[in-house]
């Protein structure tokens, strides 16, 4: 059977809805219909949070409702092909959807390591499938002793989250030095591994795991240096890659990362096929080096630049580039991360200076749960002009890292952030007068 539409998006995650609300925006005559291969899908982000906070796992789903309010279609399928010429997609339901404009919104496929053993039972990737979610968190009840493999942030944070189940030993190995090693310069890292230690949670770096051990399922895990644990089940959180079969297959160019290549409006080596978020290639914002960022946040702005731009170019909206931007809650500290870290500037080549800044994340600091704060800026030492940030403490800091990011997409200066005008209030943020990112640009001054 074959289908007719104008605008036709492929998979139904952060990317492929705000694609498709964008389109509906800018373009409300046109008929669009998402396809998506899974009826239950997650909220990305919130995946953690599945298996202890939320009081029931369906309190995470990522459902069709913005879709449907916007008069999108939504077709359960899977896209098994592209024929360009014609300009249709087959389906594993033997659907052929002929399109005028085609976004892939494929996403990514979590990474297993090249471990002996690692196809026991009681070996899980992270899939964004509600039903298998709910099946995960079912057998973790179940466990004695779970081991996280990765220690990036989803390692992190389901490392922080299962900890939090009664009864149940959470060990977490990275082969790194330090943990958030590739967003976080060590003093950073540092504050999350202790964190996490403080909980209970058995944090292993420089540490990897050599051979999964038992018959049929998984009983034990041995290290590299002969070392064995009793484990029953083993998550593994190393990342993902790209999905980006579909569109090799049908021969549009990929980055050396297998990225999708697109320019800076979403576009793919065809010009009536896009491709947004973990599927397609990321350029750095500096740099312009290939980077593997996958983020929920970096994903819908693709996605909106791709729906901005599908009949017709928008200049204003395009993608300069991937400011690597992040930020992580464990155990009621916040984490941010924007930019280059000092390690990777250092590594660009770039002559730097970095300003730095401690505090309280409210004002007075004896406000209940006020937490102390601690900022680092990079910036380049010729220009004065911002290249990162990164920040600790309490929930204001979710905010903070936010504006960092602004300001290196606005590429400031440490004159600027030294003069920048904010909002406070007692319970809401730091003092004006010990304002941390003007303390830092500060500082940064002072040294140049």
């Amino acid at each position: 059977m074959e289908r007719k539409v104008d605008v036709l998006v492929i998979g139904a995650g952060p990317a492929g809805i705000i694609s498709a609300v964008t389109a509906r925006k800018y373009y409300p005559e046109k008929k669009i219909t998402v396809m998506k291969s899974i009826p239950n899908g997650v909220i990305p982000c919130g995946i953690p949070y599945m298996f202890a906070s939320l009081k029931d796992p369906d309190e995470n789903k990522l459902g069709n409702a913005a879709l449907e309010k916007n008069g999108i279609n939504v077709v359960v399928d899977e896209a098994t092909g592209i024929n360009r010429s014609e300009k249709t997609v087959t389906t594993k339901n033997n659907r052929k959807v002929a399109y005028e404009k085609l976004i892939l919104g494929t996403g990514s496929v979590p990474i297993t390591p090249p471990i002996e053993g690692i196809d026991k039972k009681g070996v899980y990737l992270i899939h964004k499938d509600m039903i298998y979610l709910k099946n995960l968190i079912e057998e973790l009840k179940k466990a004695k002793n779970v081991l996280i493999l990765g220690g990036g942030f989803i390692g992190v944070e389901l490392a922080d989250e299962i900890s939090k189940i009664d009864g149940l030993n959470v060990y977490l190995v990275e082969m790194l030095p330090d943990i958030l090693a590739n967003s976080f310069d060590v003093e950073f890292s540092r504050i999350a591994k202790d964190t996490l230690k403080s909980n209970g949670i058995t944090v292993l770096t420089h540490t990897k795991v050599q051979k999964v051990l038992g018959n049929e399922k998984v009983e034990k895990i041995r290290f590299s240096d002969g070392t064995e644990s009793a484990i029953d089940k083993i998550i593994i959180g190393t990342g993902g890659i790209p999905n980006s079969k579909l569109a090799s297959d049908a021969g549009l160019s990929l980055s050396k990362g297998k990225g999708v290549w697109v320019d800076e409006y979403m576009r793919t080596t065809d010009p009536d096929i896009f491709a947004v978020g973990d599927c397609a290639a990321k350029r750095d914002f500096y740099t312009h080096k290939e980077i593997p960022i996958m983020l929920a946040s970096t994903a819908t702005a693709e996605a909106r630049i791709a729906g901005a731009n599908l009949y017709s170019l928008k200049v204003v909206r395009e993608n300069k580039g991937t400011i690597a931007i992040y930020s992580t809650y464990i155990d009621g500290r916040v984490l941010g991360s924007a930019g280059l870290t000092e390690n990777a500037a250092e590594k660009e080549g770039f002559e730097i200076v970095i300003g730095g800044a401690e505090g309280v994340d409210k004002h007075p600091g004896t406000l209940p749960n006020a937490n102390k704060i601690k900022l680092k800026l990079i910036f380049s030492k010729n220009s004065g002009i911002i290249l990162g940030g990164q920040v600790a403490g309490g929930i204001p800091c979710g905010e903070i890292i936010n504006l960092i990011g602004v300001a290196i997409q606005k590429r400031m200066s440490f004159a600027e952030l030294e003069t920048l005008q904010m909002a406070t209030h007692p319970y809401l943020t730091p003092a004006p007068t010990v304002y941390p990112i003007v303390l830092a640009a500060q500082d940064a001054s002072n040294k140049m």
